[in-house]
């Protein structure tokens, strides 16, 4: 028996089309962005987290010489936003990312898989869906309603 998976997605052609706090999230992720240490790759990701309690967290990607020893933007931010809000729920993450020189033409940058990974666990502890947006420099932006969507066959506690 063959079965198919379909995605839904939001697309935004340009940041104008973002609300004042989709905006707040994609200027912060962007700011994340510069100060990323990524000497070694080039590639910059910032990532931007909204709590339940209104407050806007963010971090970037961390490389290190002695790979895989760095840590991508998403866990980055994730993993302190946890450490230090245990009990707050995540209402939105927003991601920009791609190389050190961009060019108009990069695509947005979603997640990597274990990013994706990292997401399902706080997204299924808290019970509730994250809204996750990601982008490139170039404004355009891609919305998904769940990290389930990015991740449909994901593993969590239930399978323990």
């Amino acid at each position: 028996m063959k079965k198919d998976i379909q995605i839904g997605y939001d697309y935004f052609k340009n940041s104008s089309e973002l609300n004042d706090i989709e905006n707040t999230l994609f200027a912060r992720a962007k700011q994340a962005r510069e100060n990323a240490y990524a000497p070694y790759s080039n590639f910059l990701v910032g990532c931007s987290v909204l709590l339940e309690n209104g407050e806007i967290f963010s971090g970037n990607n961390q490389e290190n010489a002695a790979f895989p020893s760095g840590l991508c933007a998403e866990r980055t931010t994730l993993f302190w936003v946890a450490a230090n809000f245990p009990n707050e729920k995540i209402k939105k993450i927003f991601i920009v990312g791609g190389p050190r020189e961009f060019h108009e033409k990069n695509p947005p940058i979603p997640p990597c898989g274990a990013c994706r990974q990292s997401l399902i666990e706080y997204e299924t502890k808290q019970n509730e869906n994250i809204d996750l947006y990601f982008s490139s420099m170039n404004d355009v932006v891609v919305k998904v309603n769940s990290i389930k969507d990015l991740l449909p066959f994901y593993f969590d506690a239930t399978f323990l």
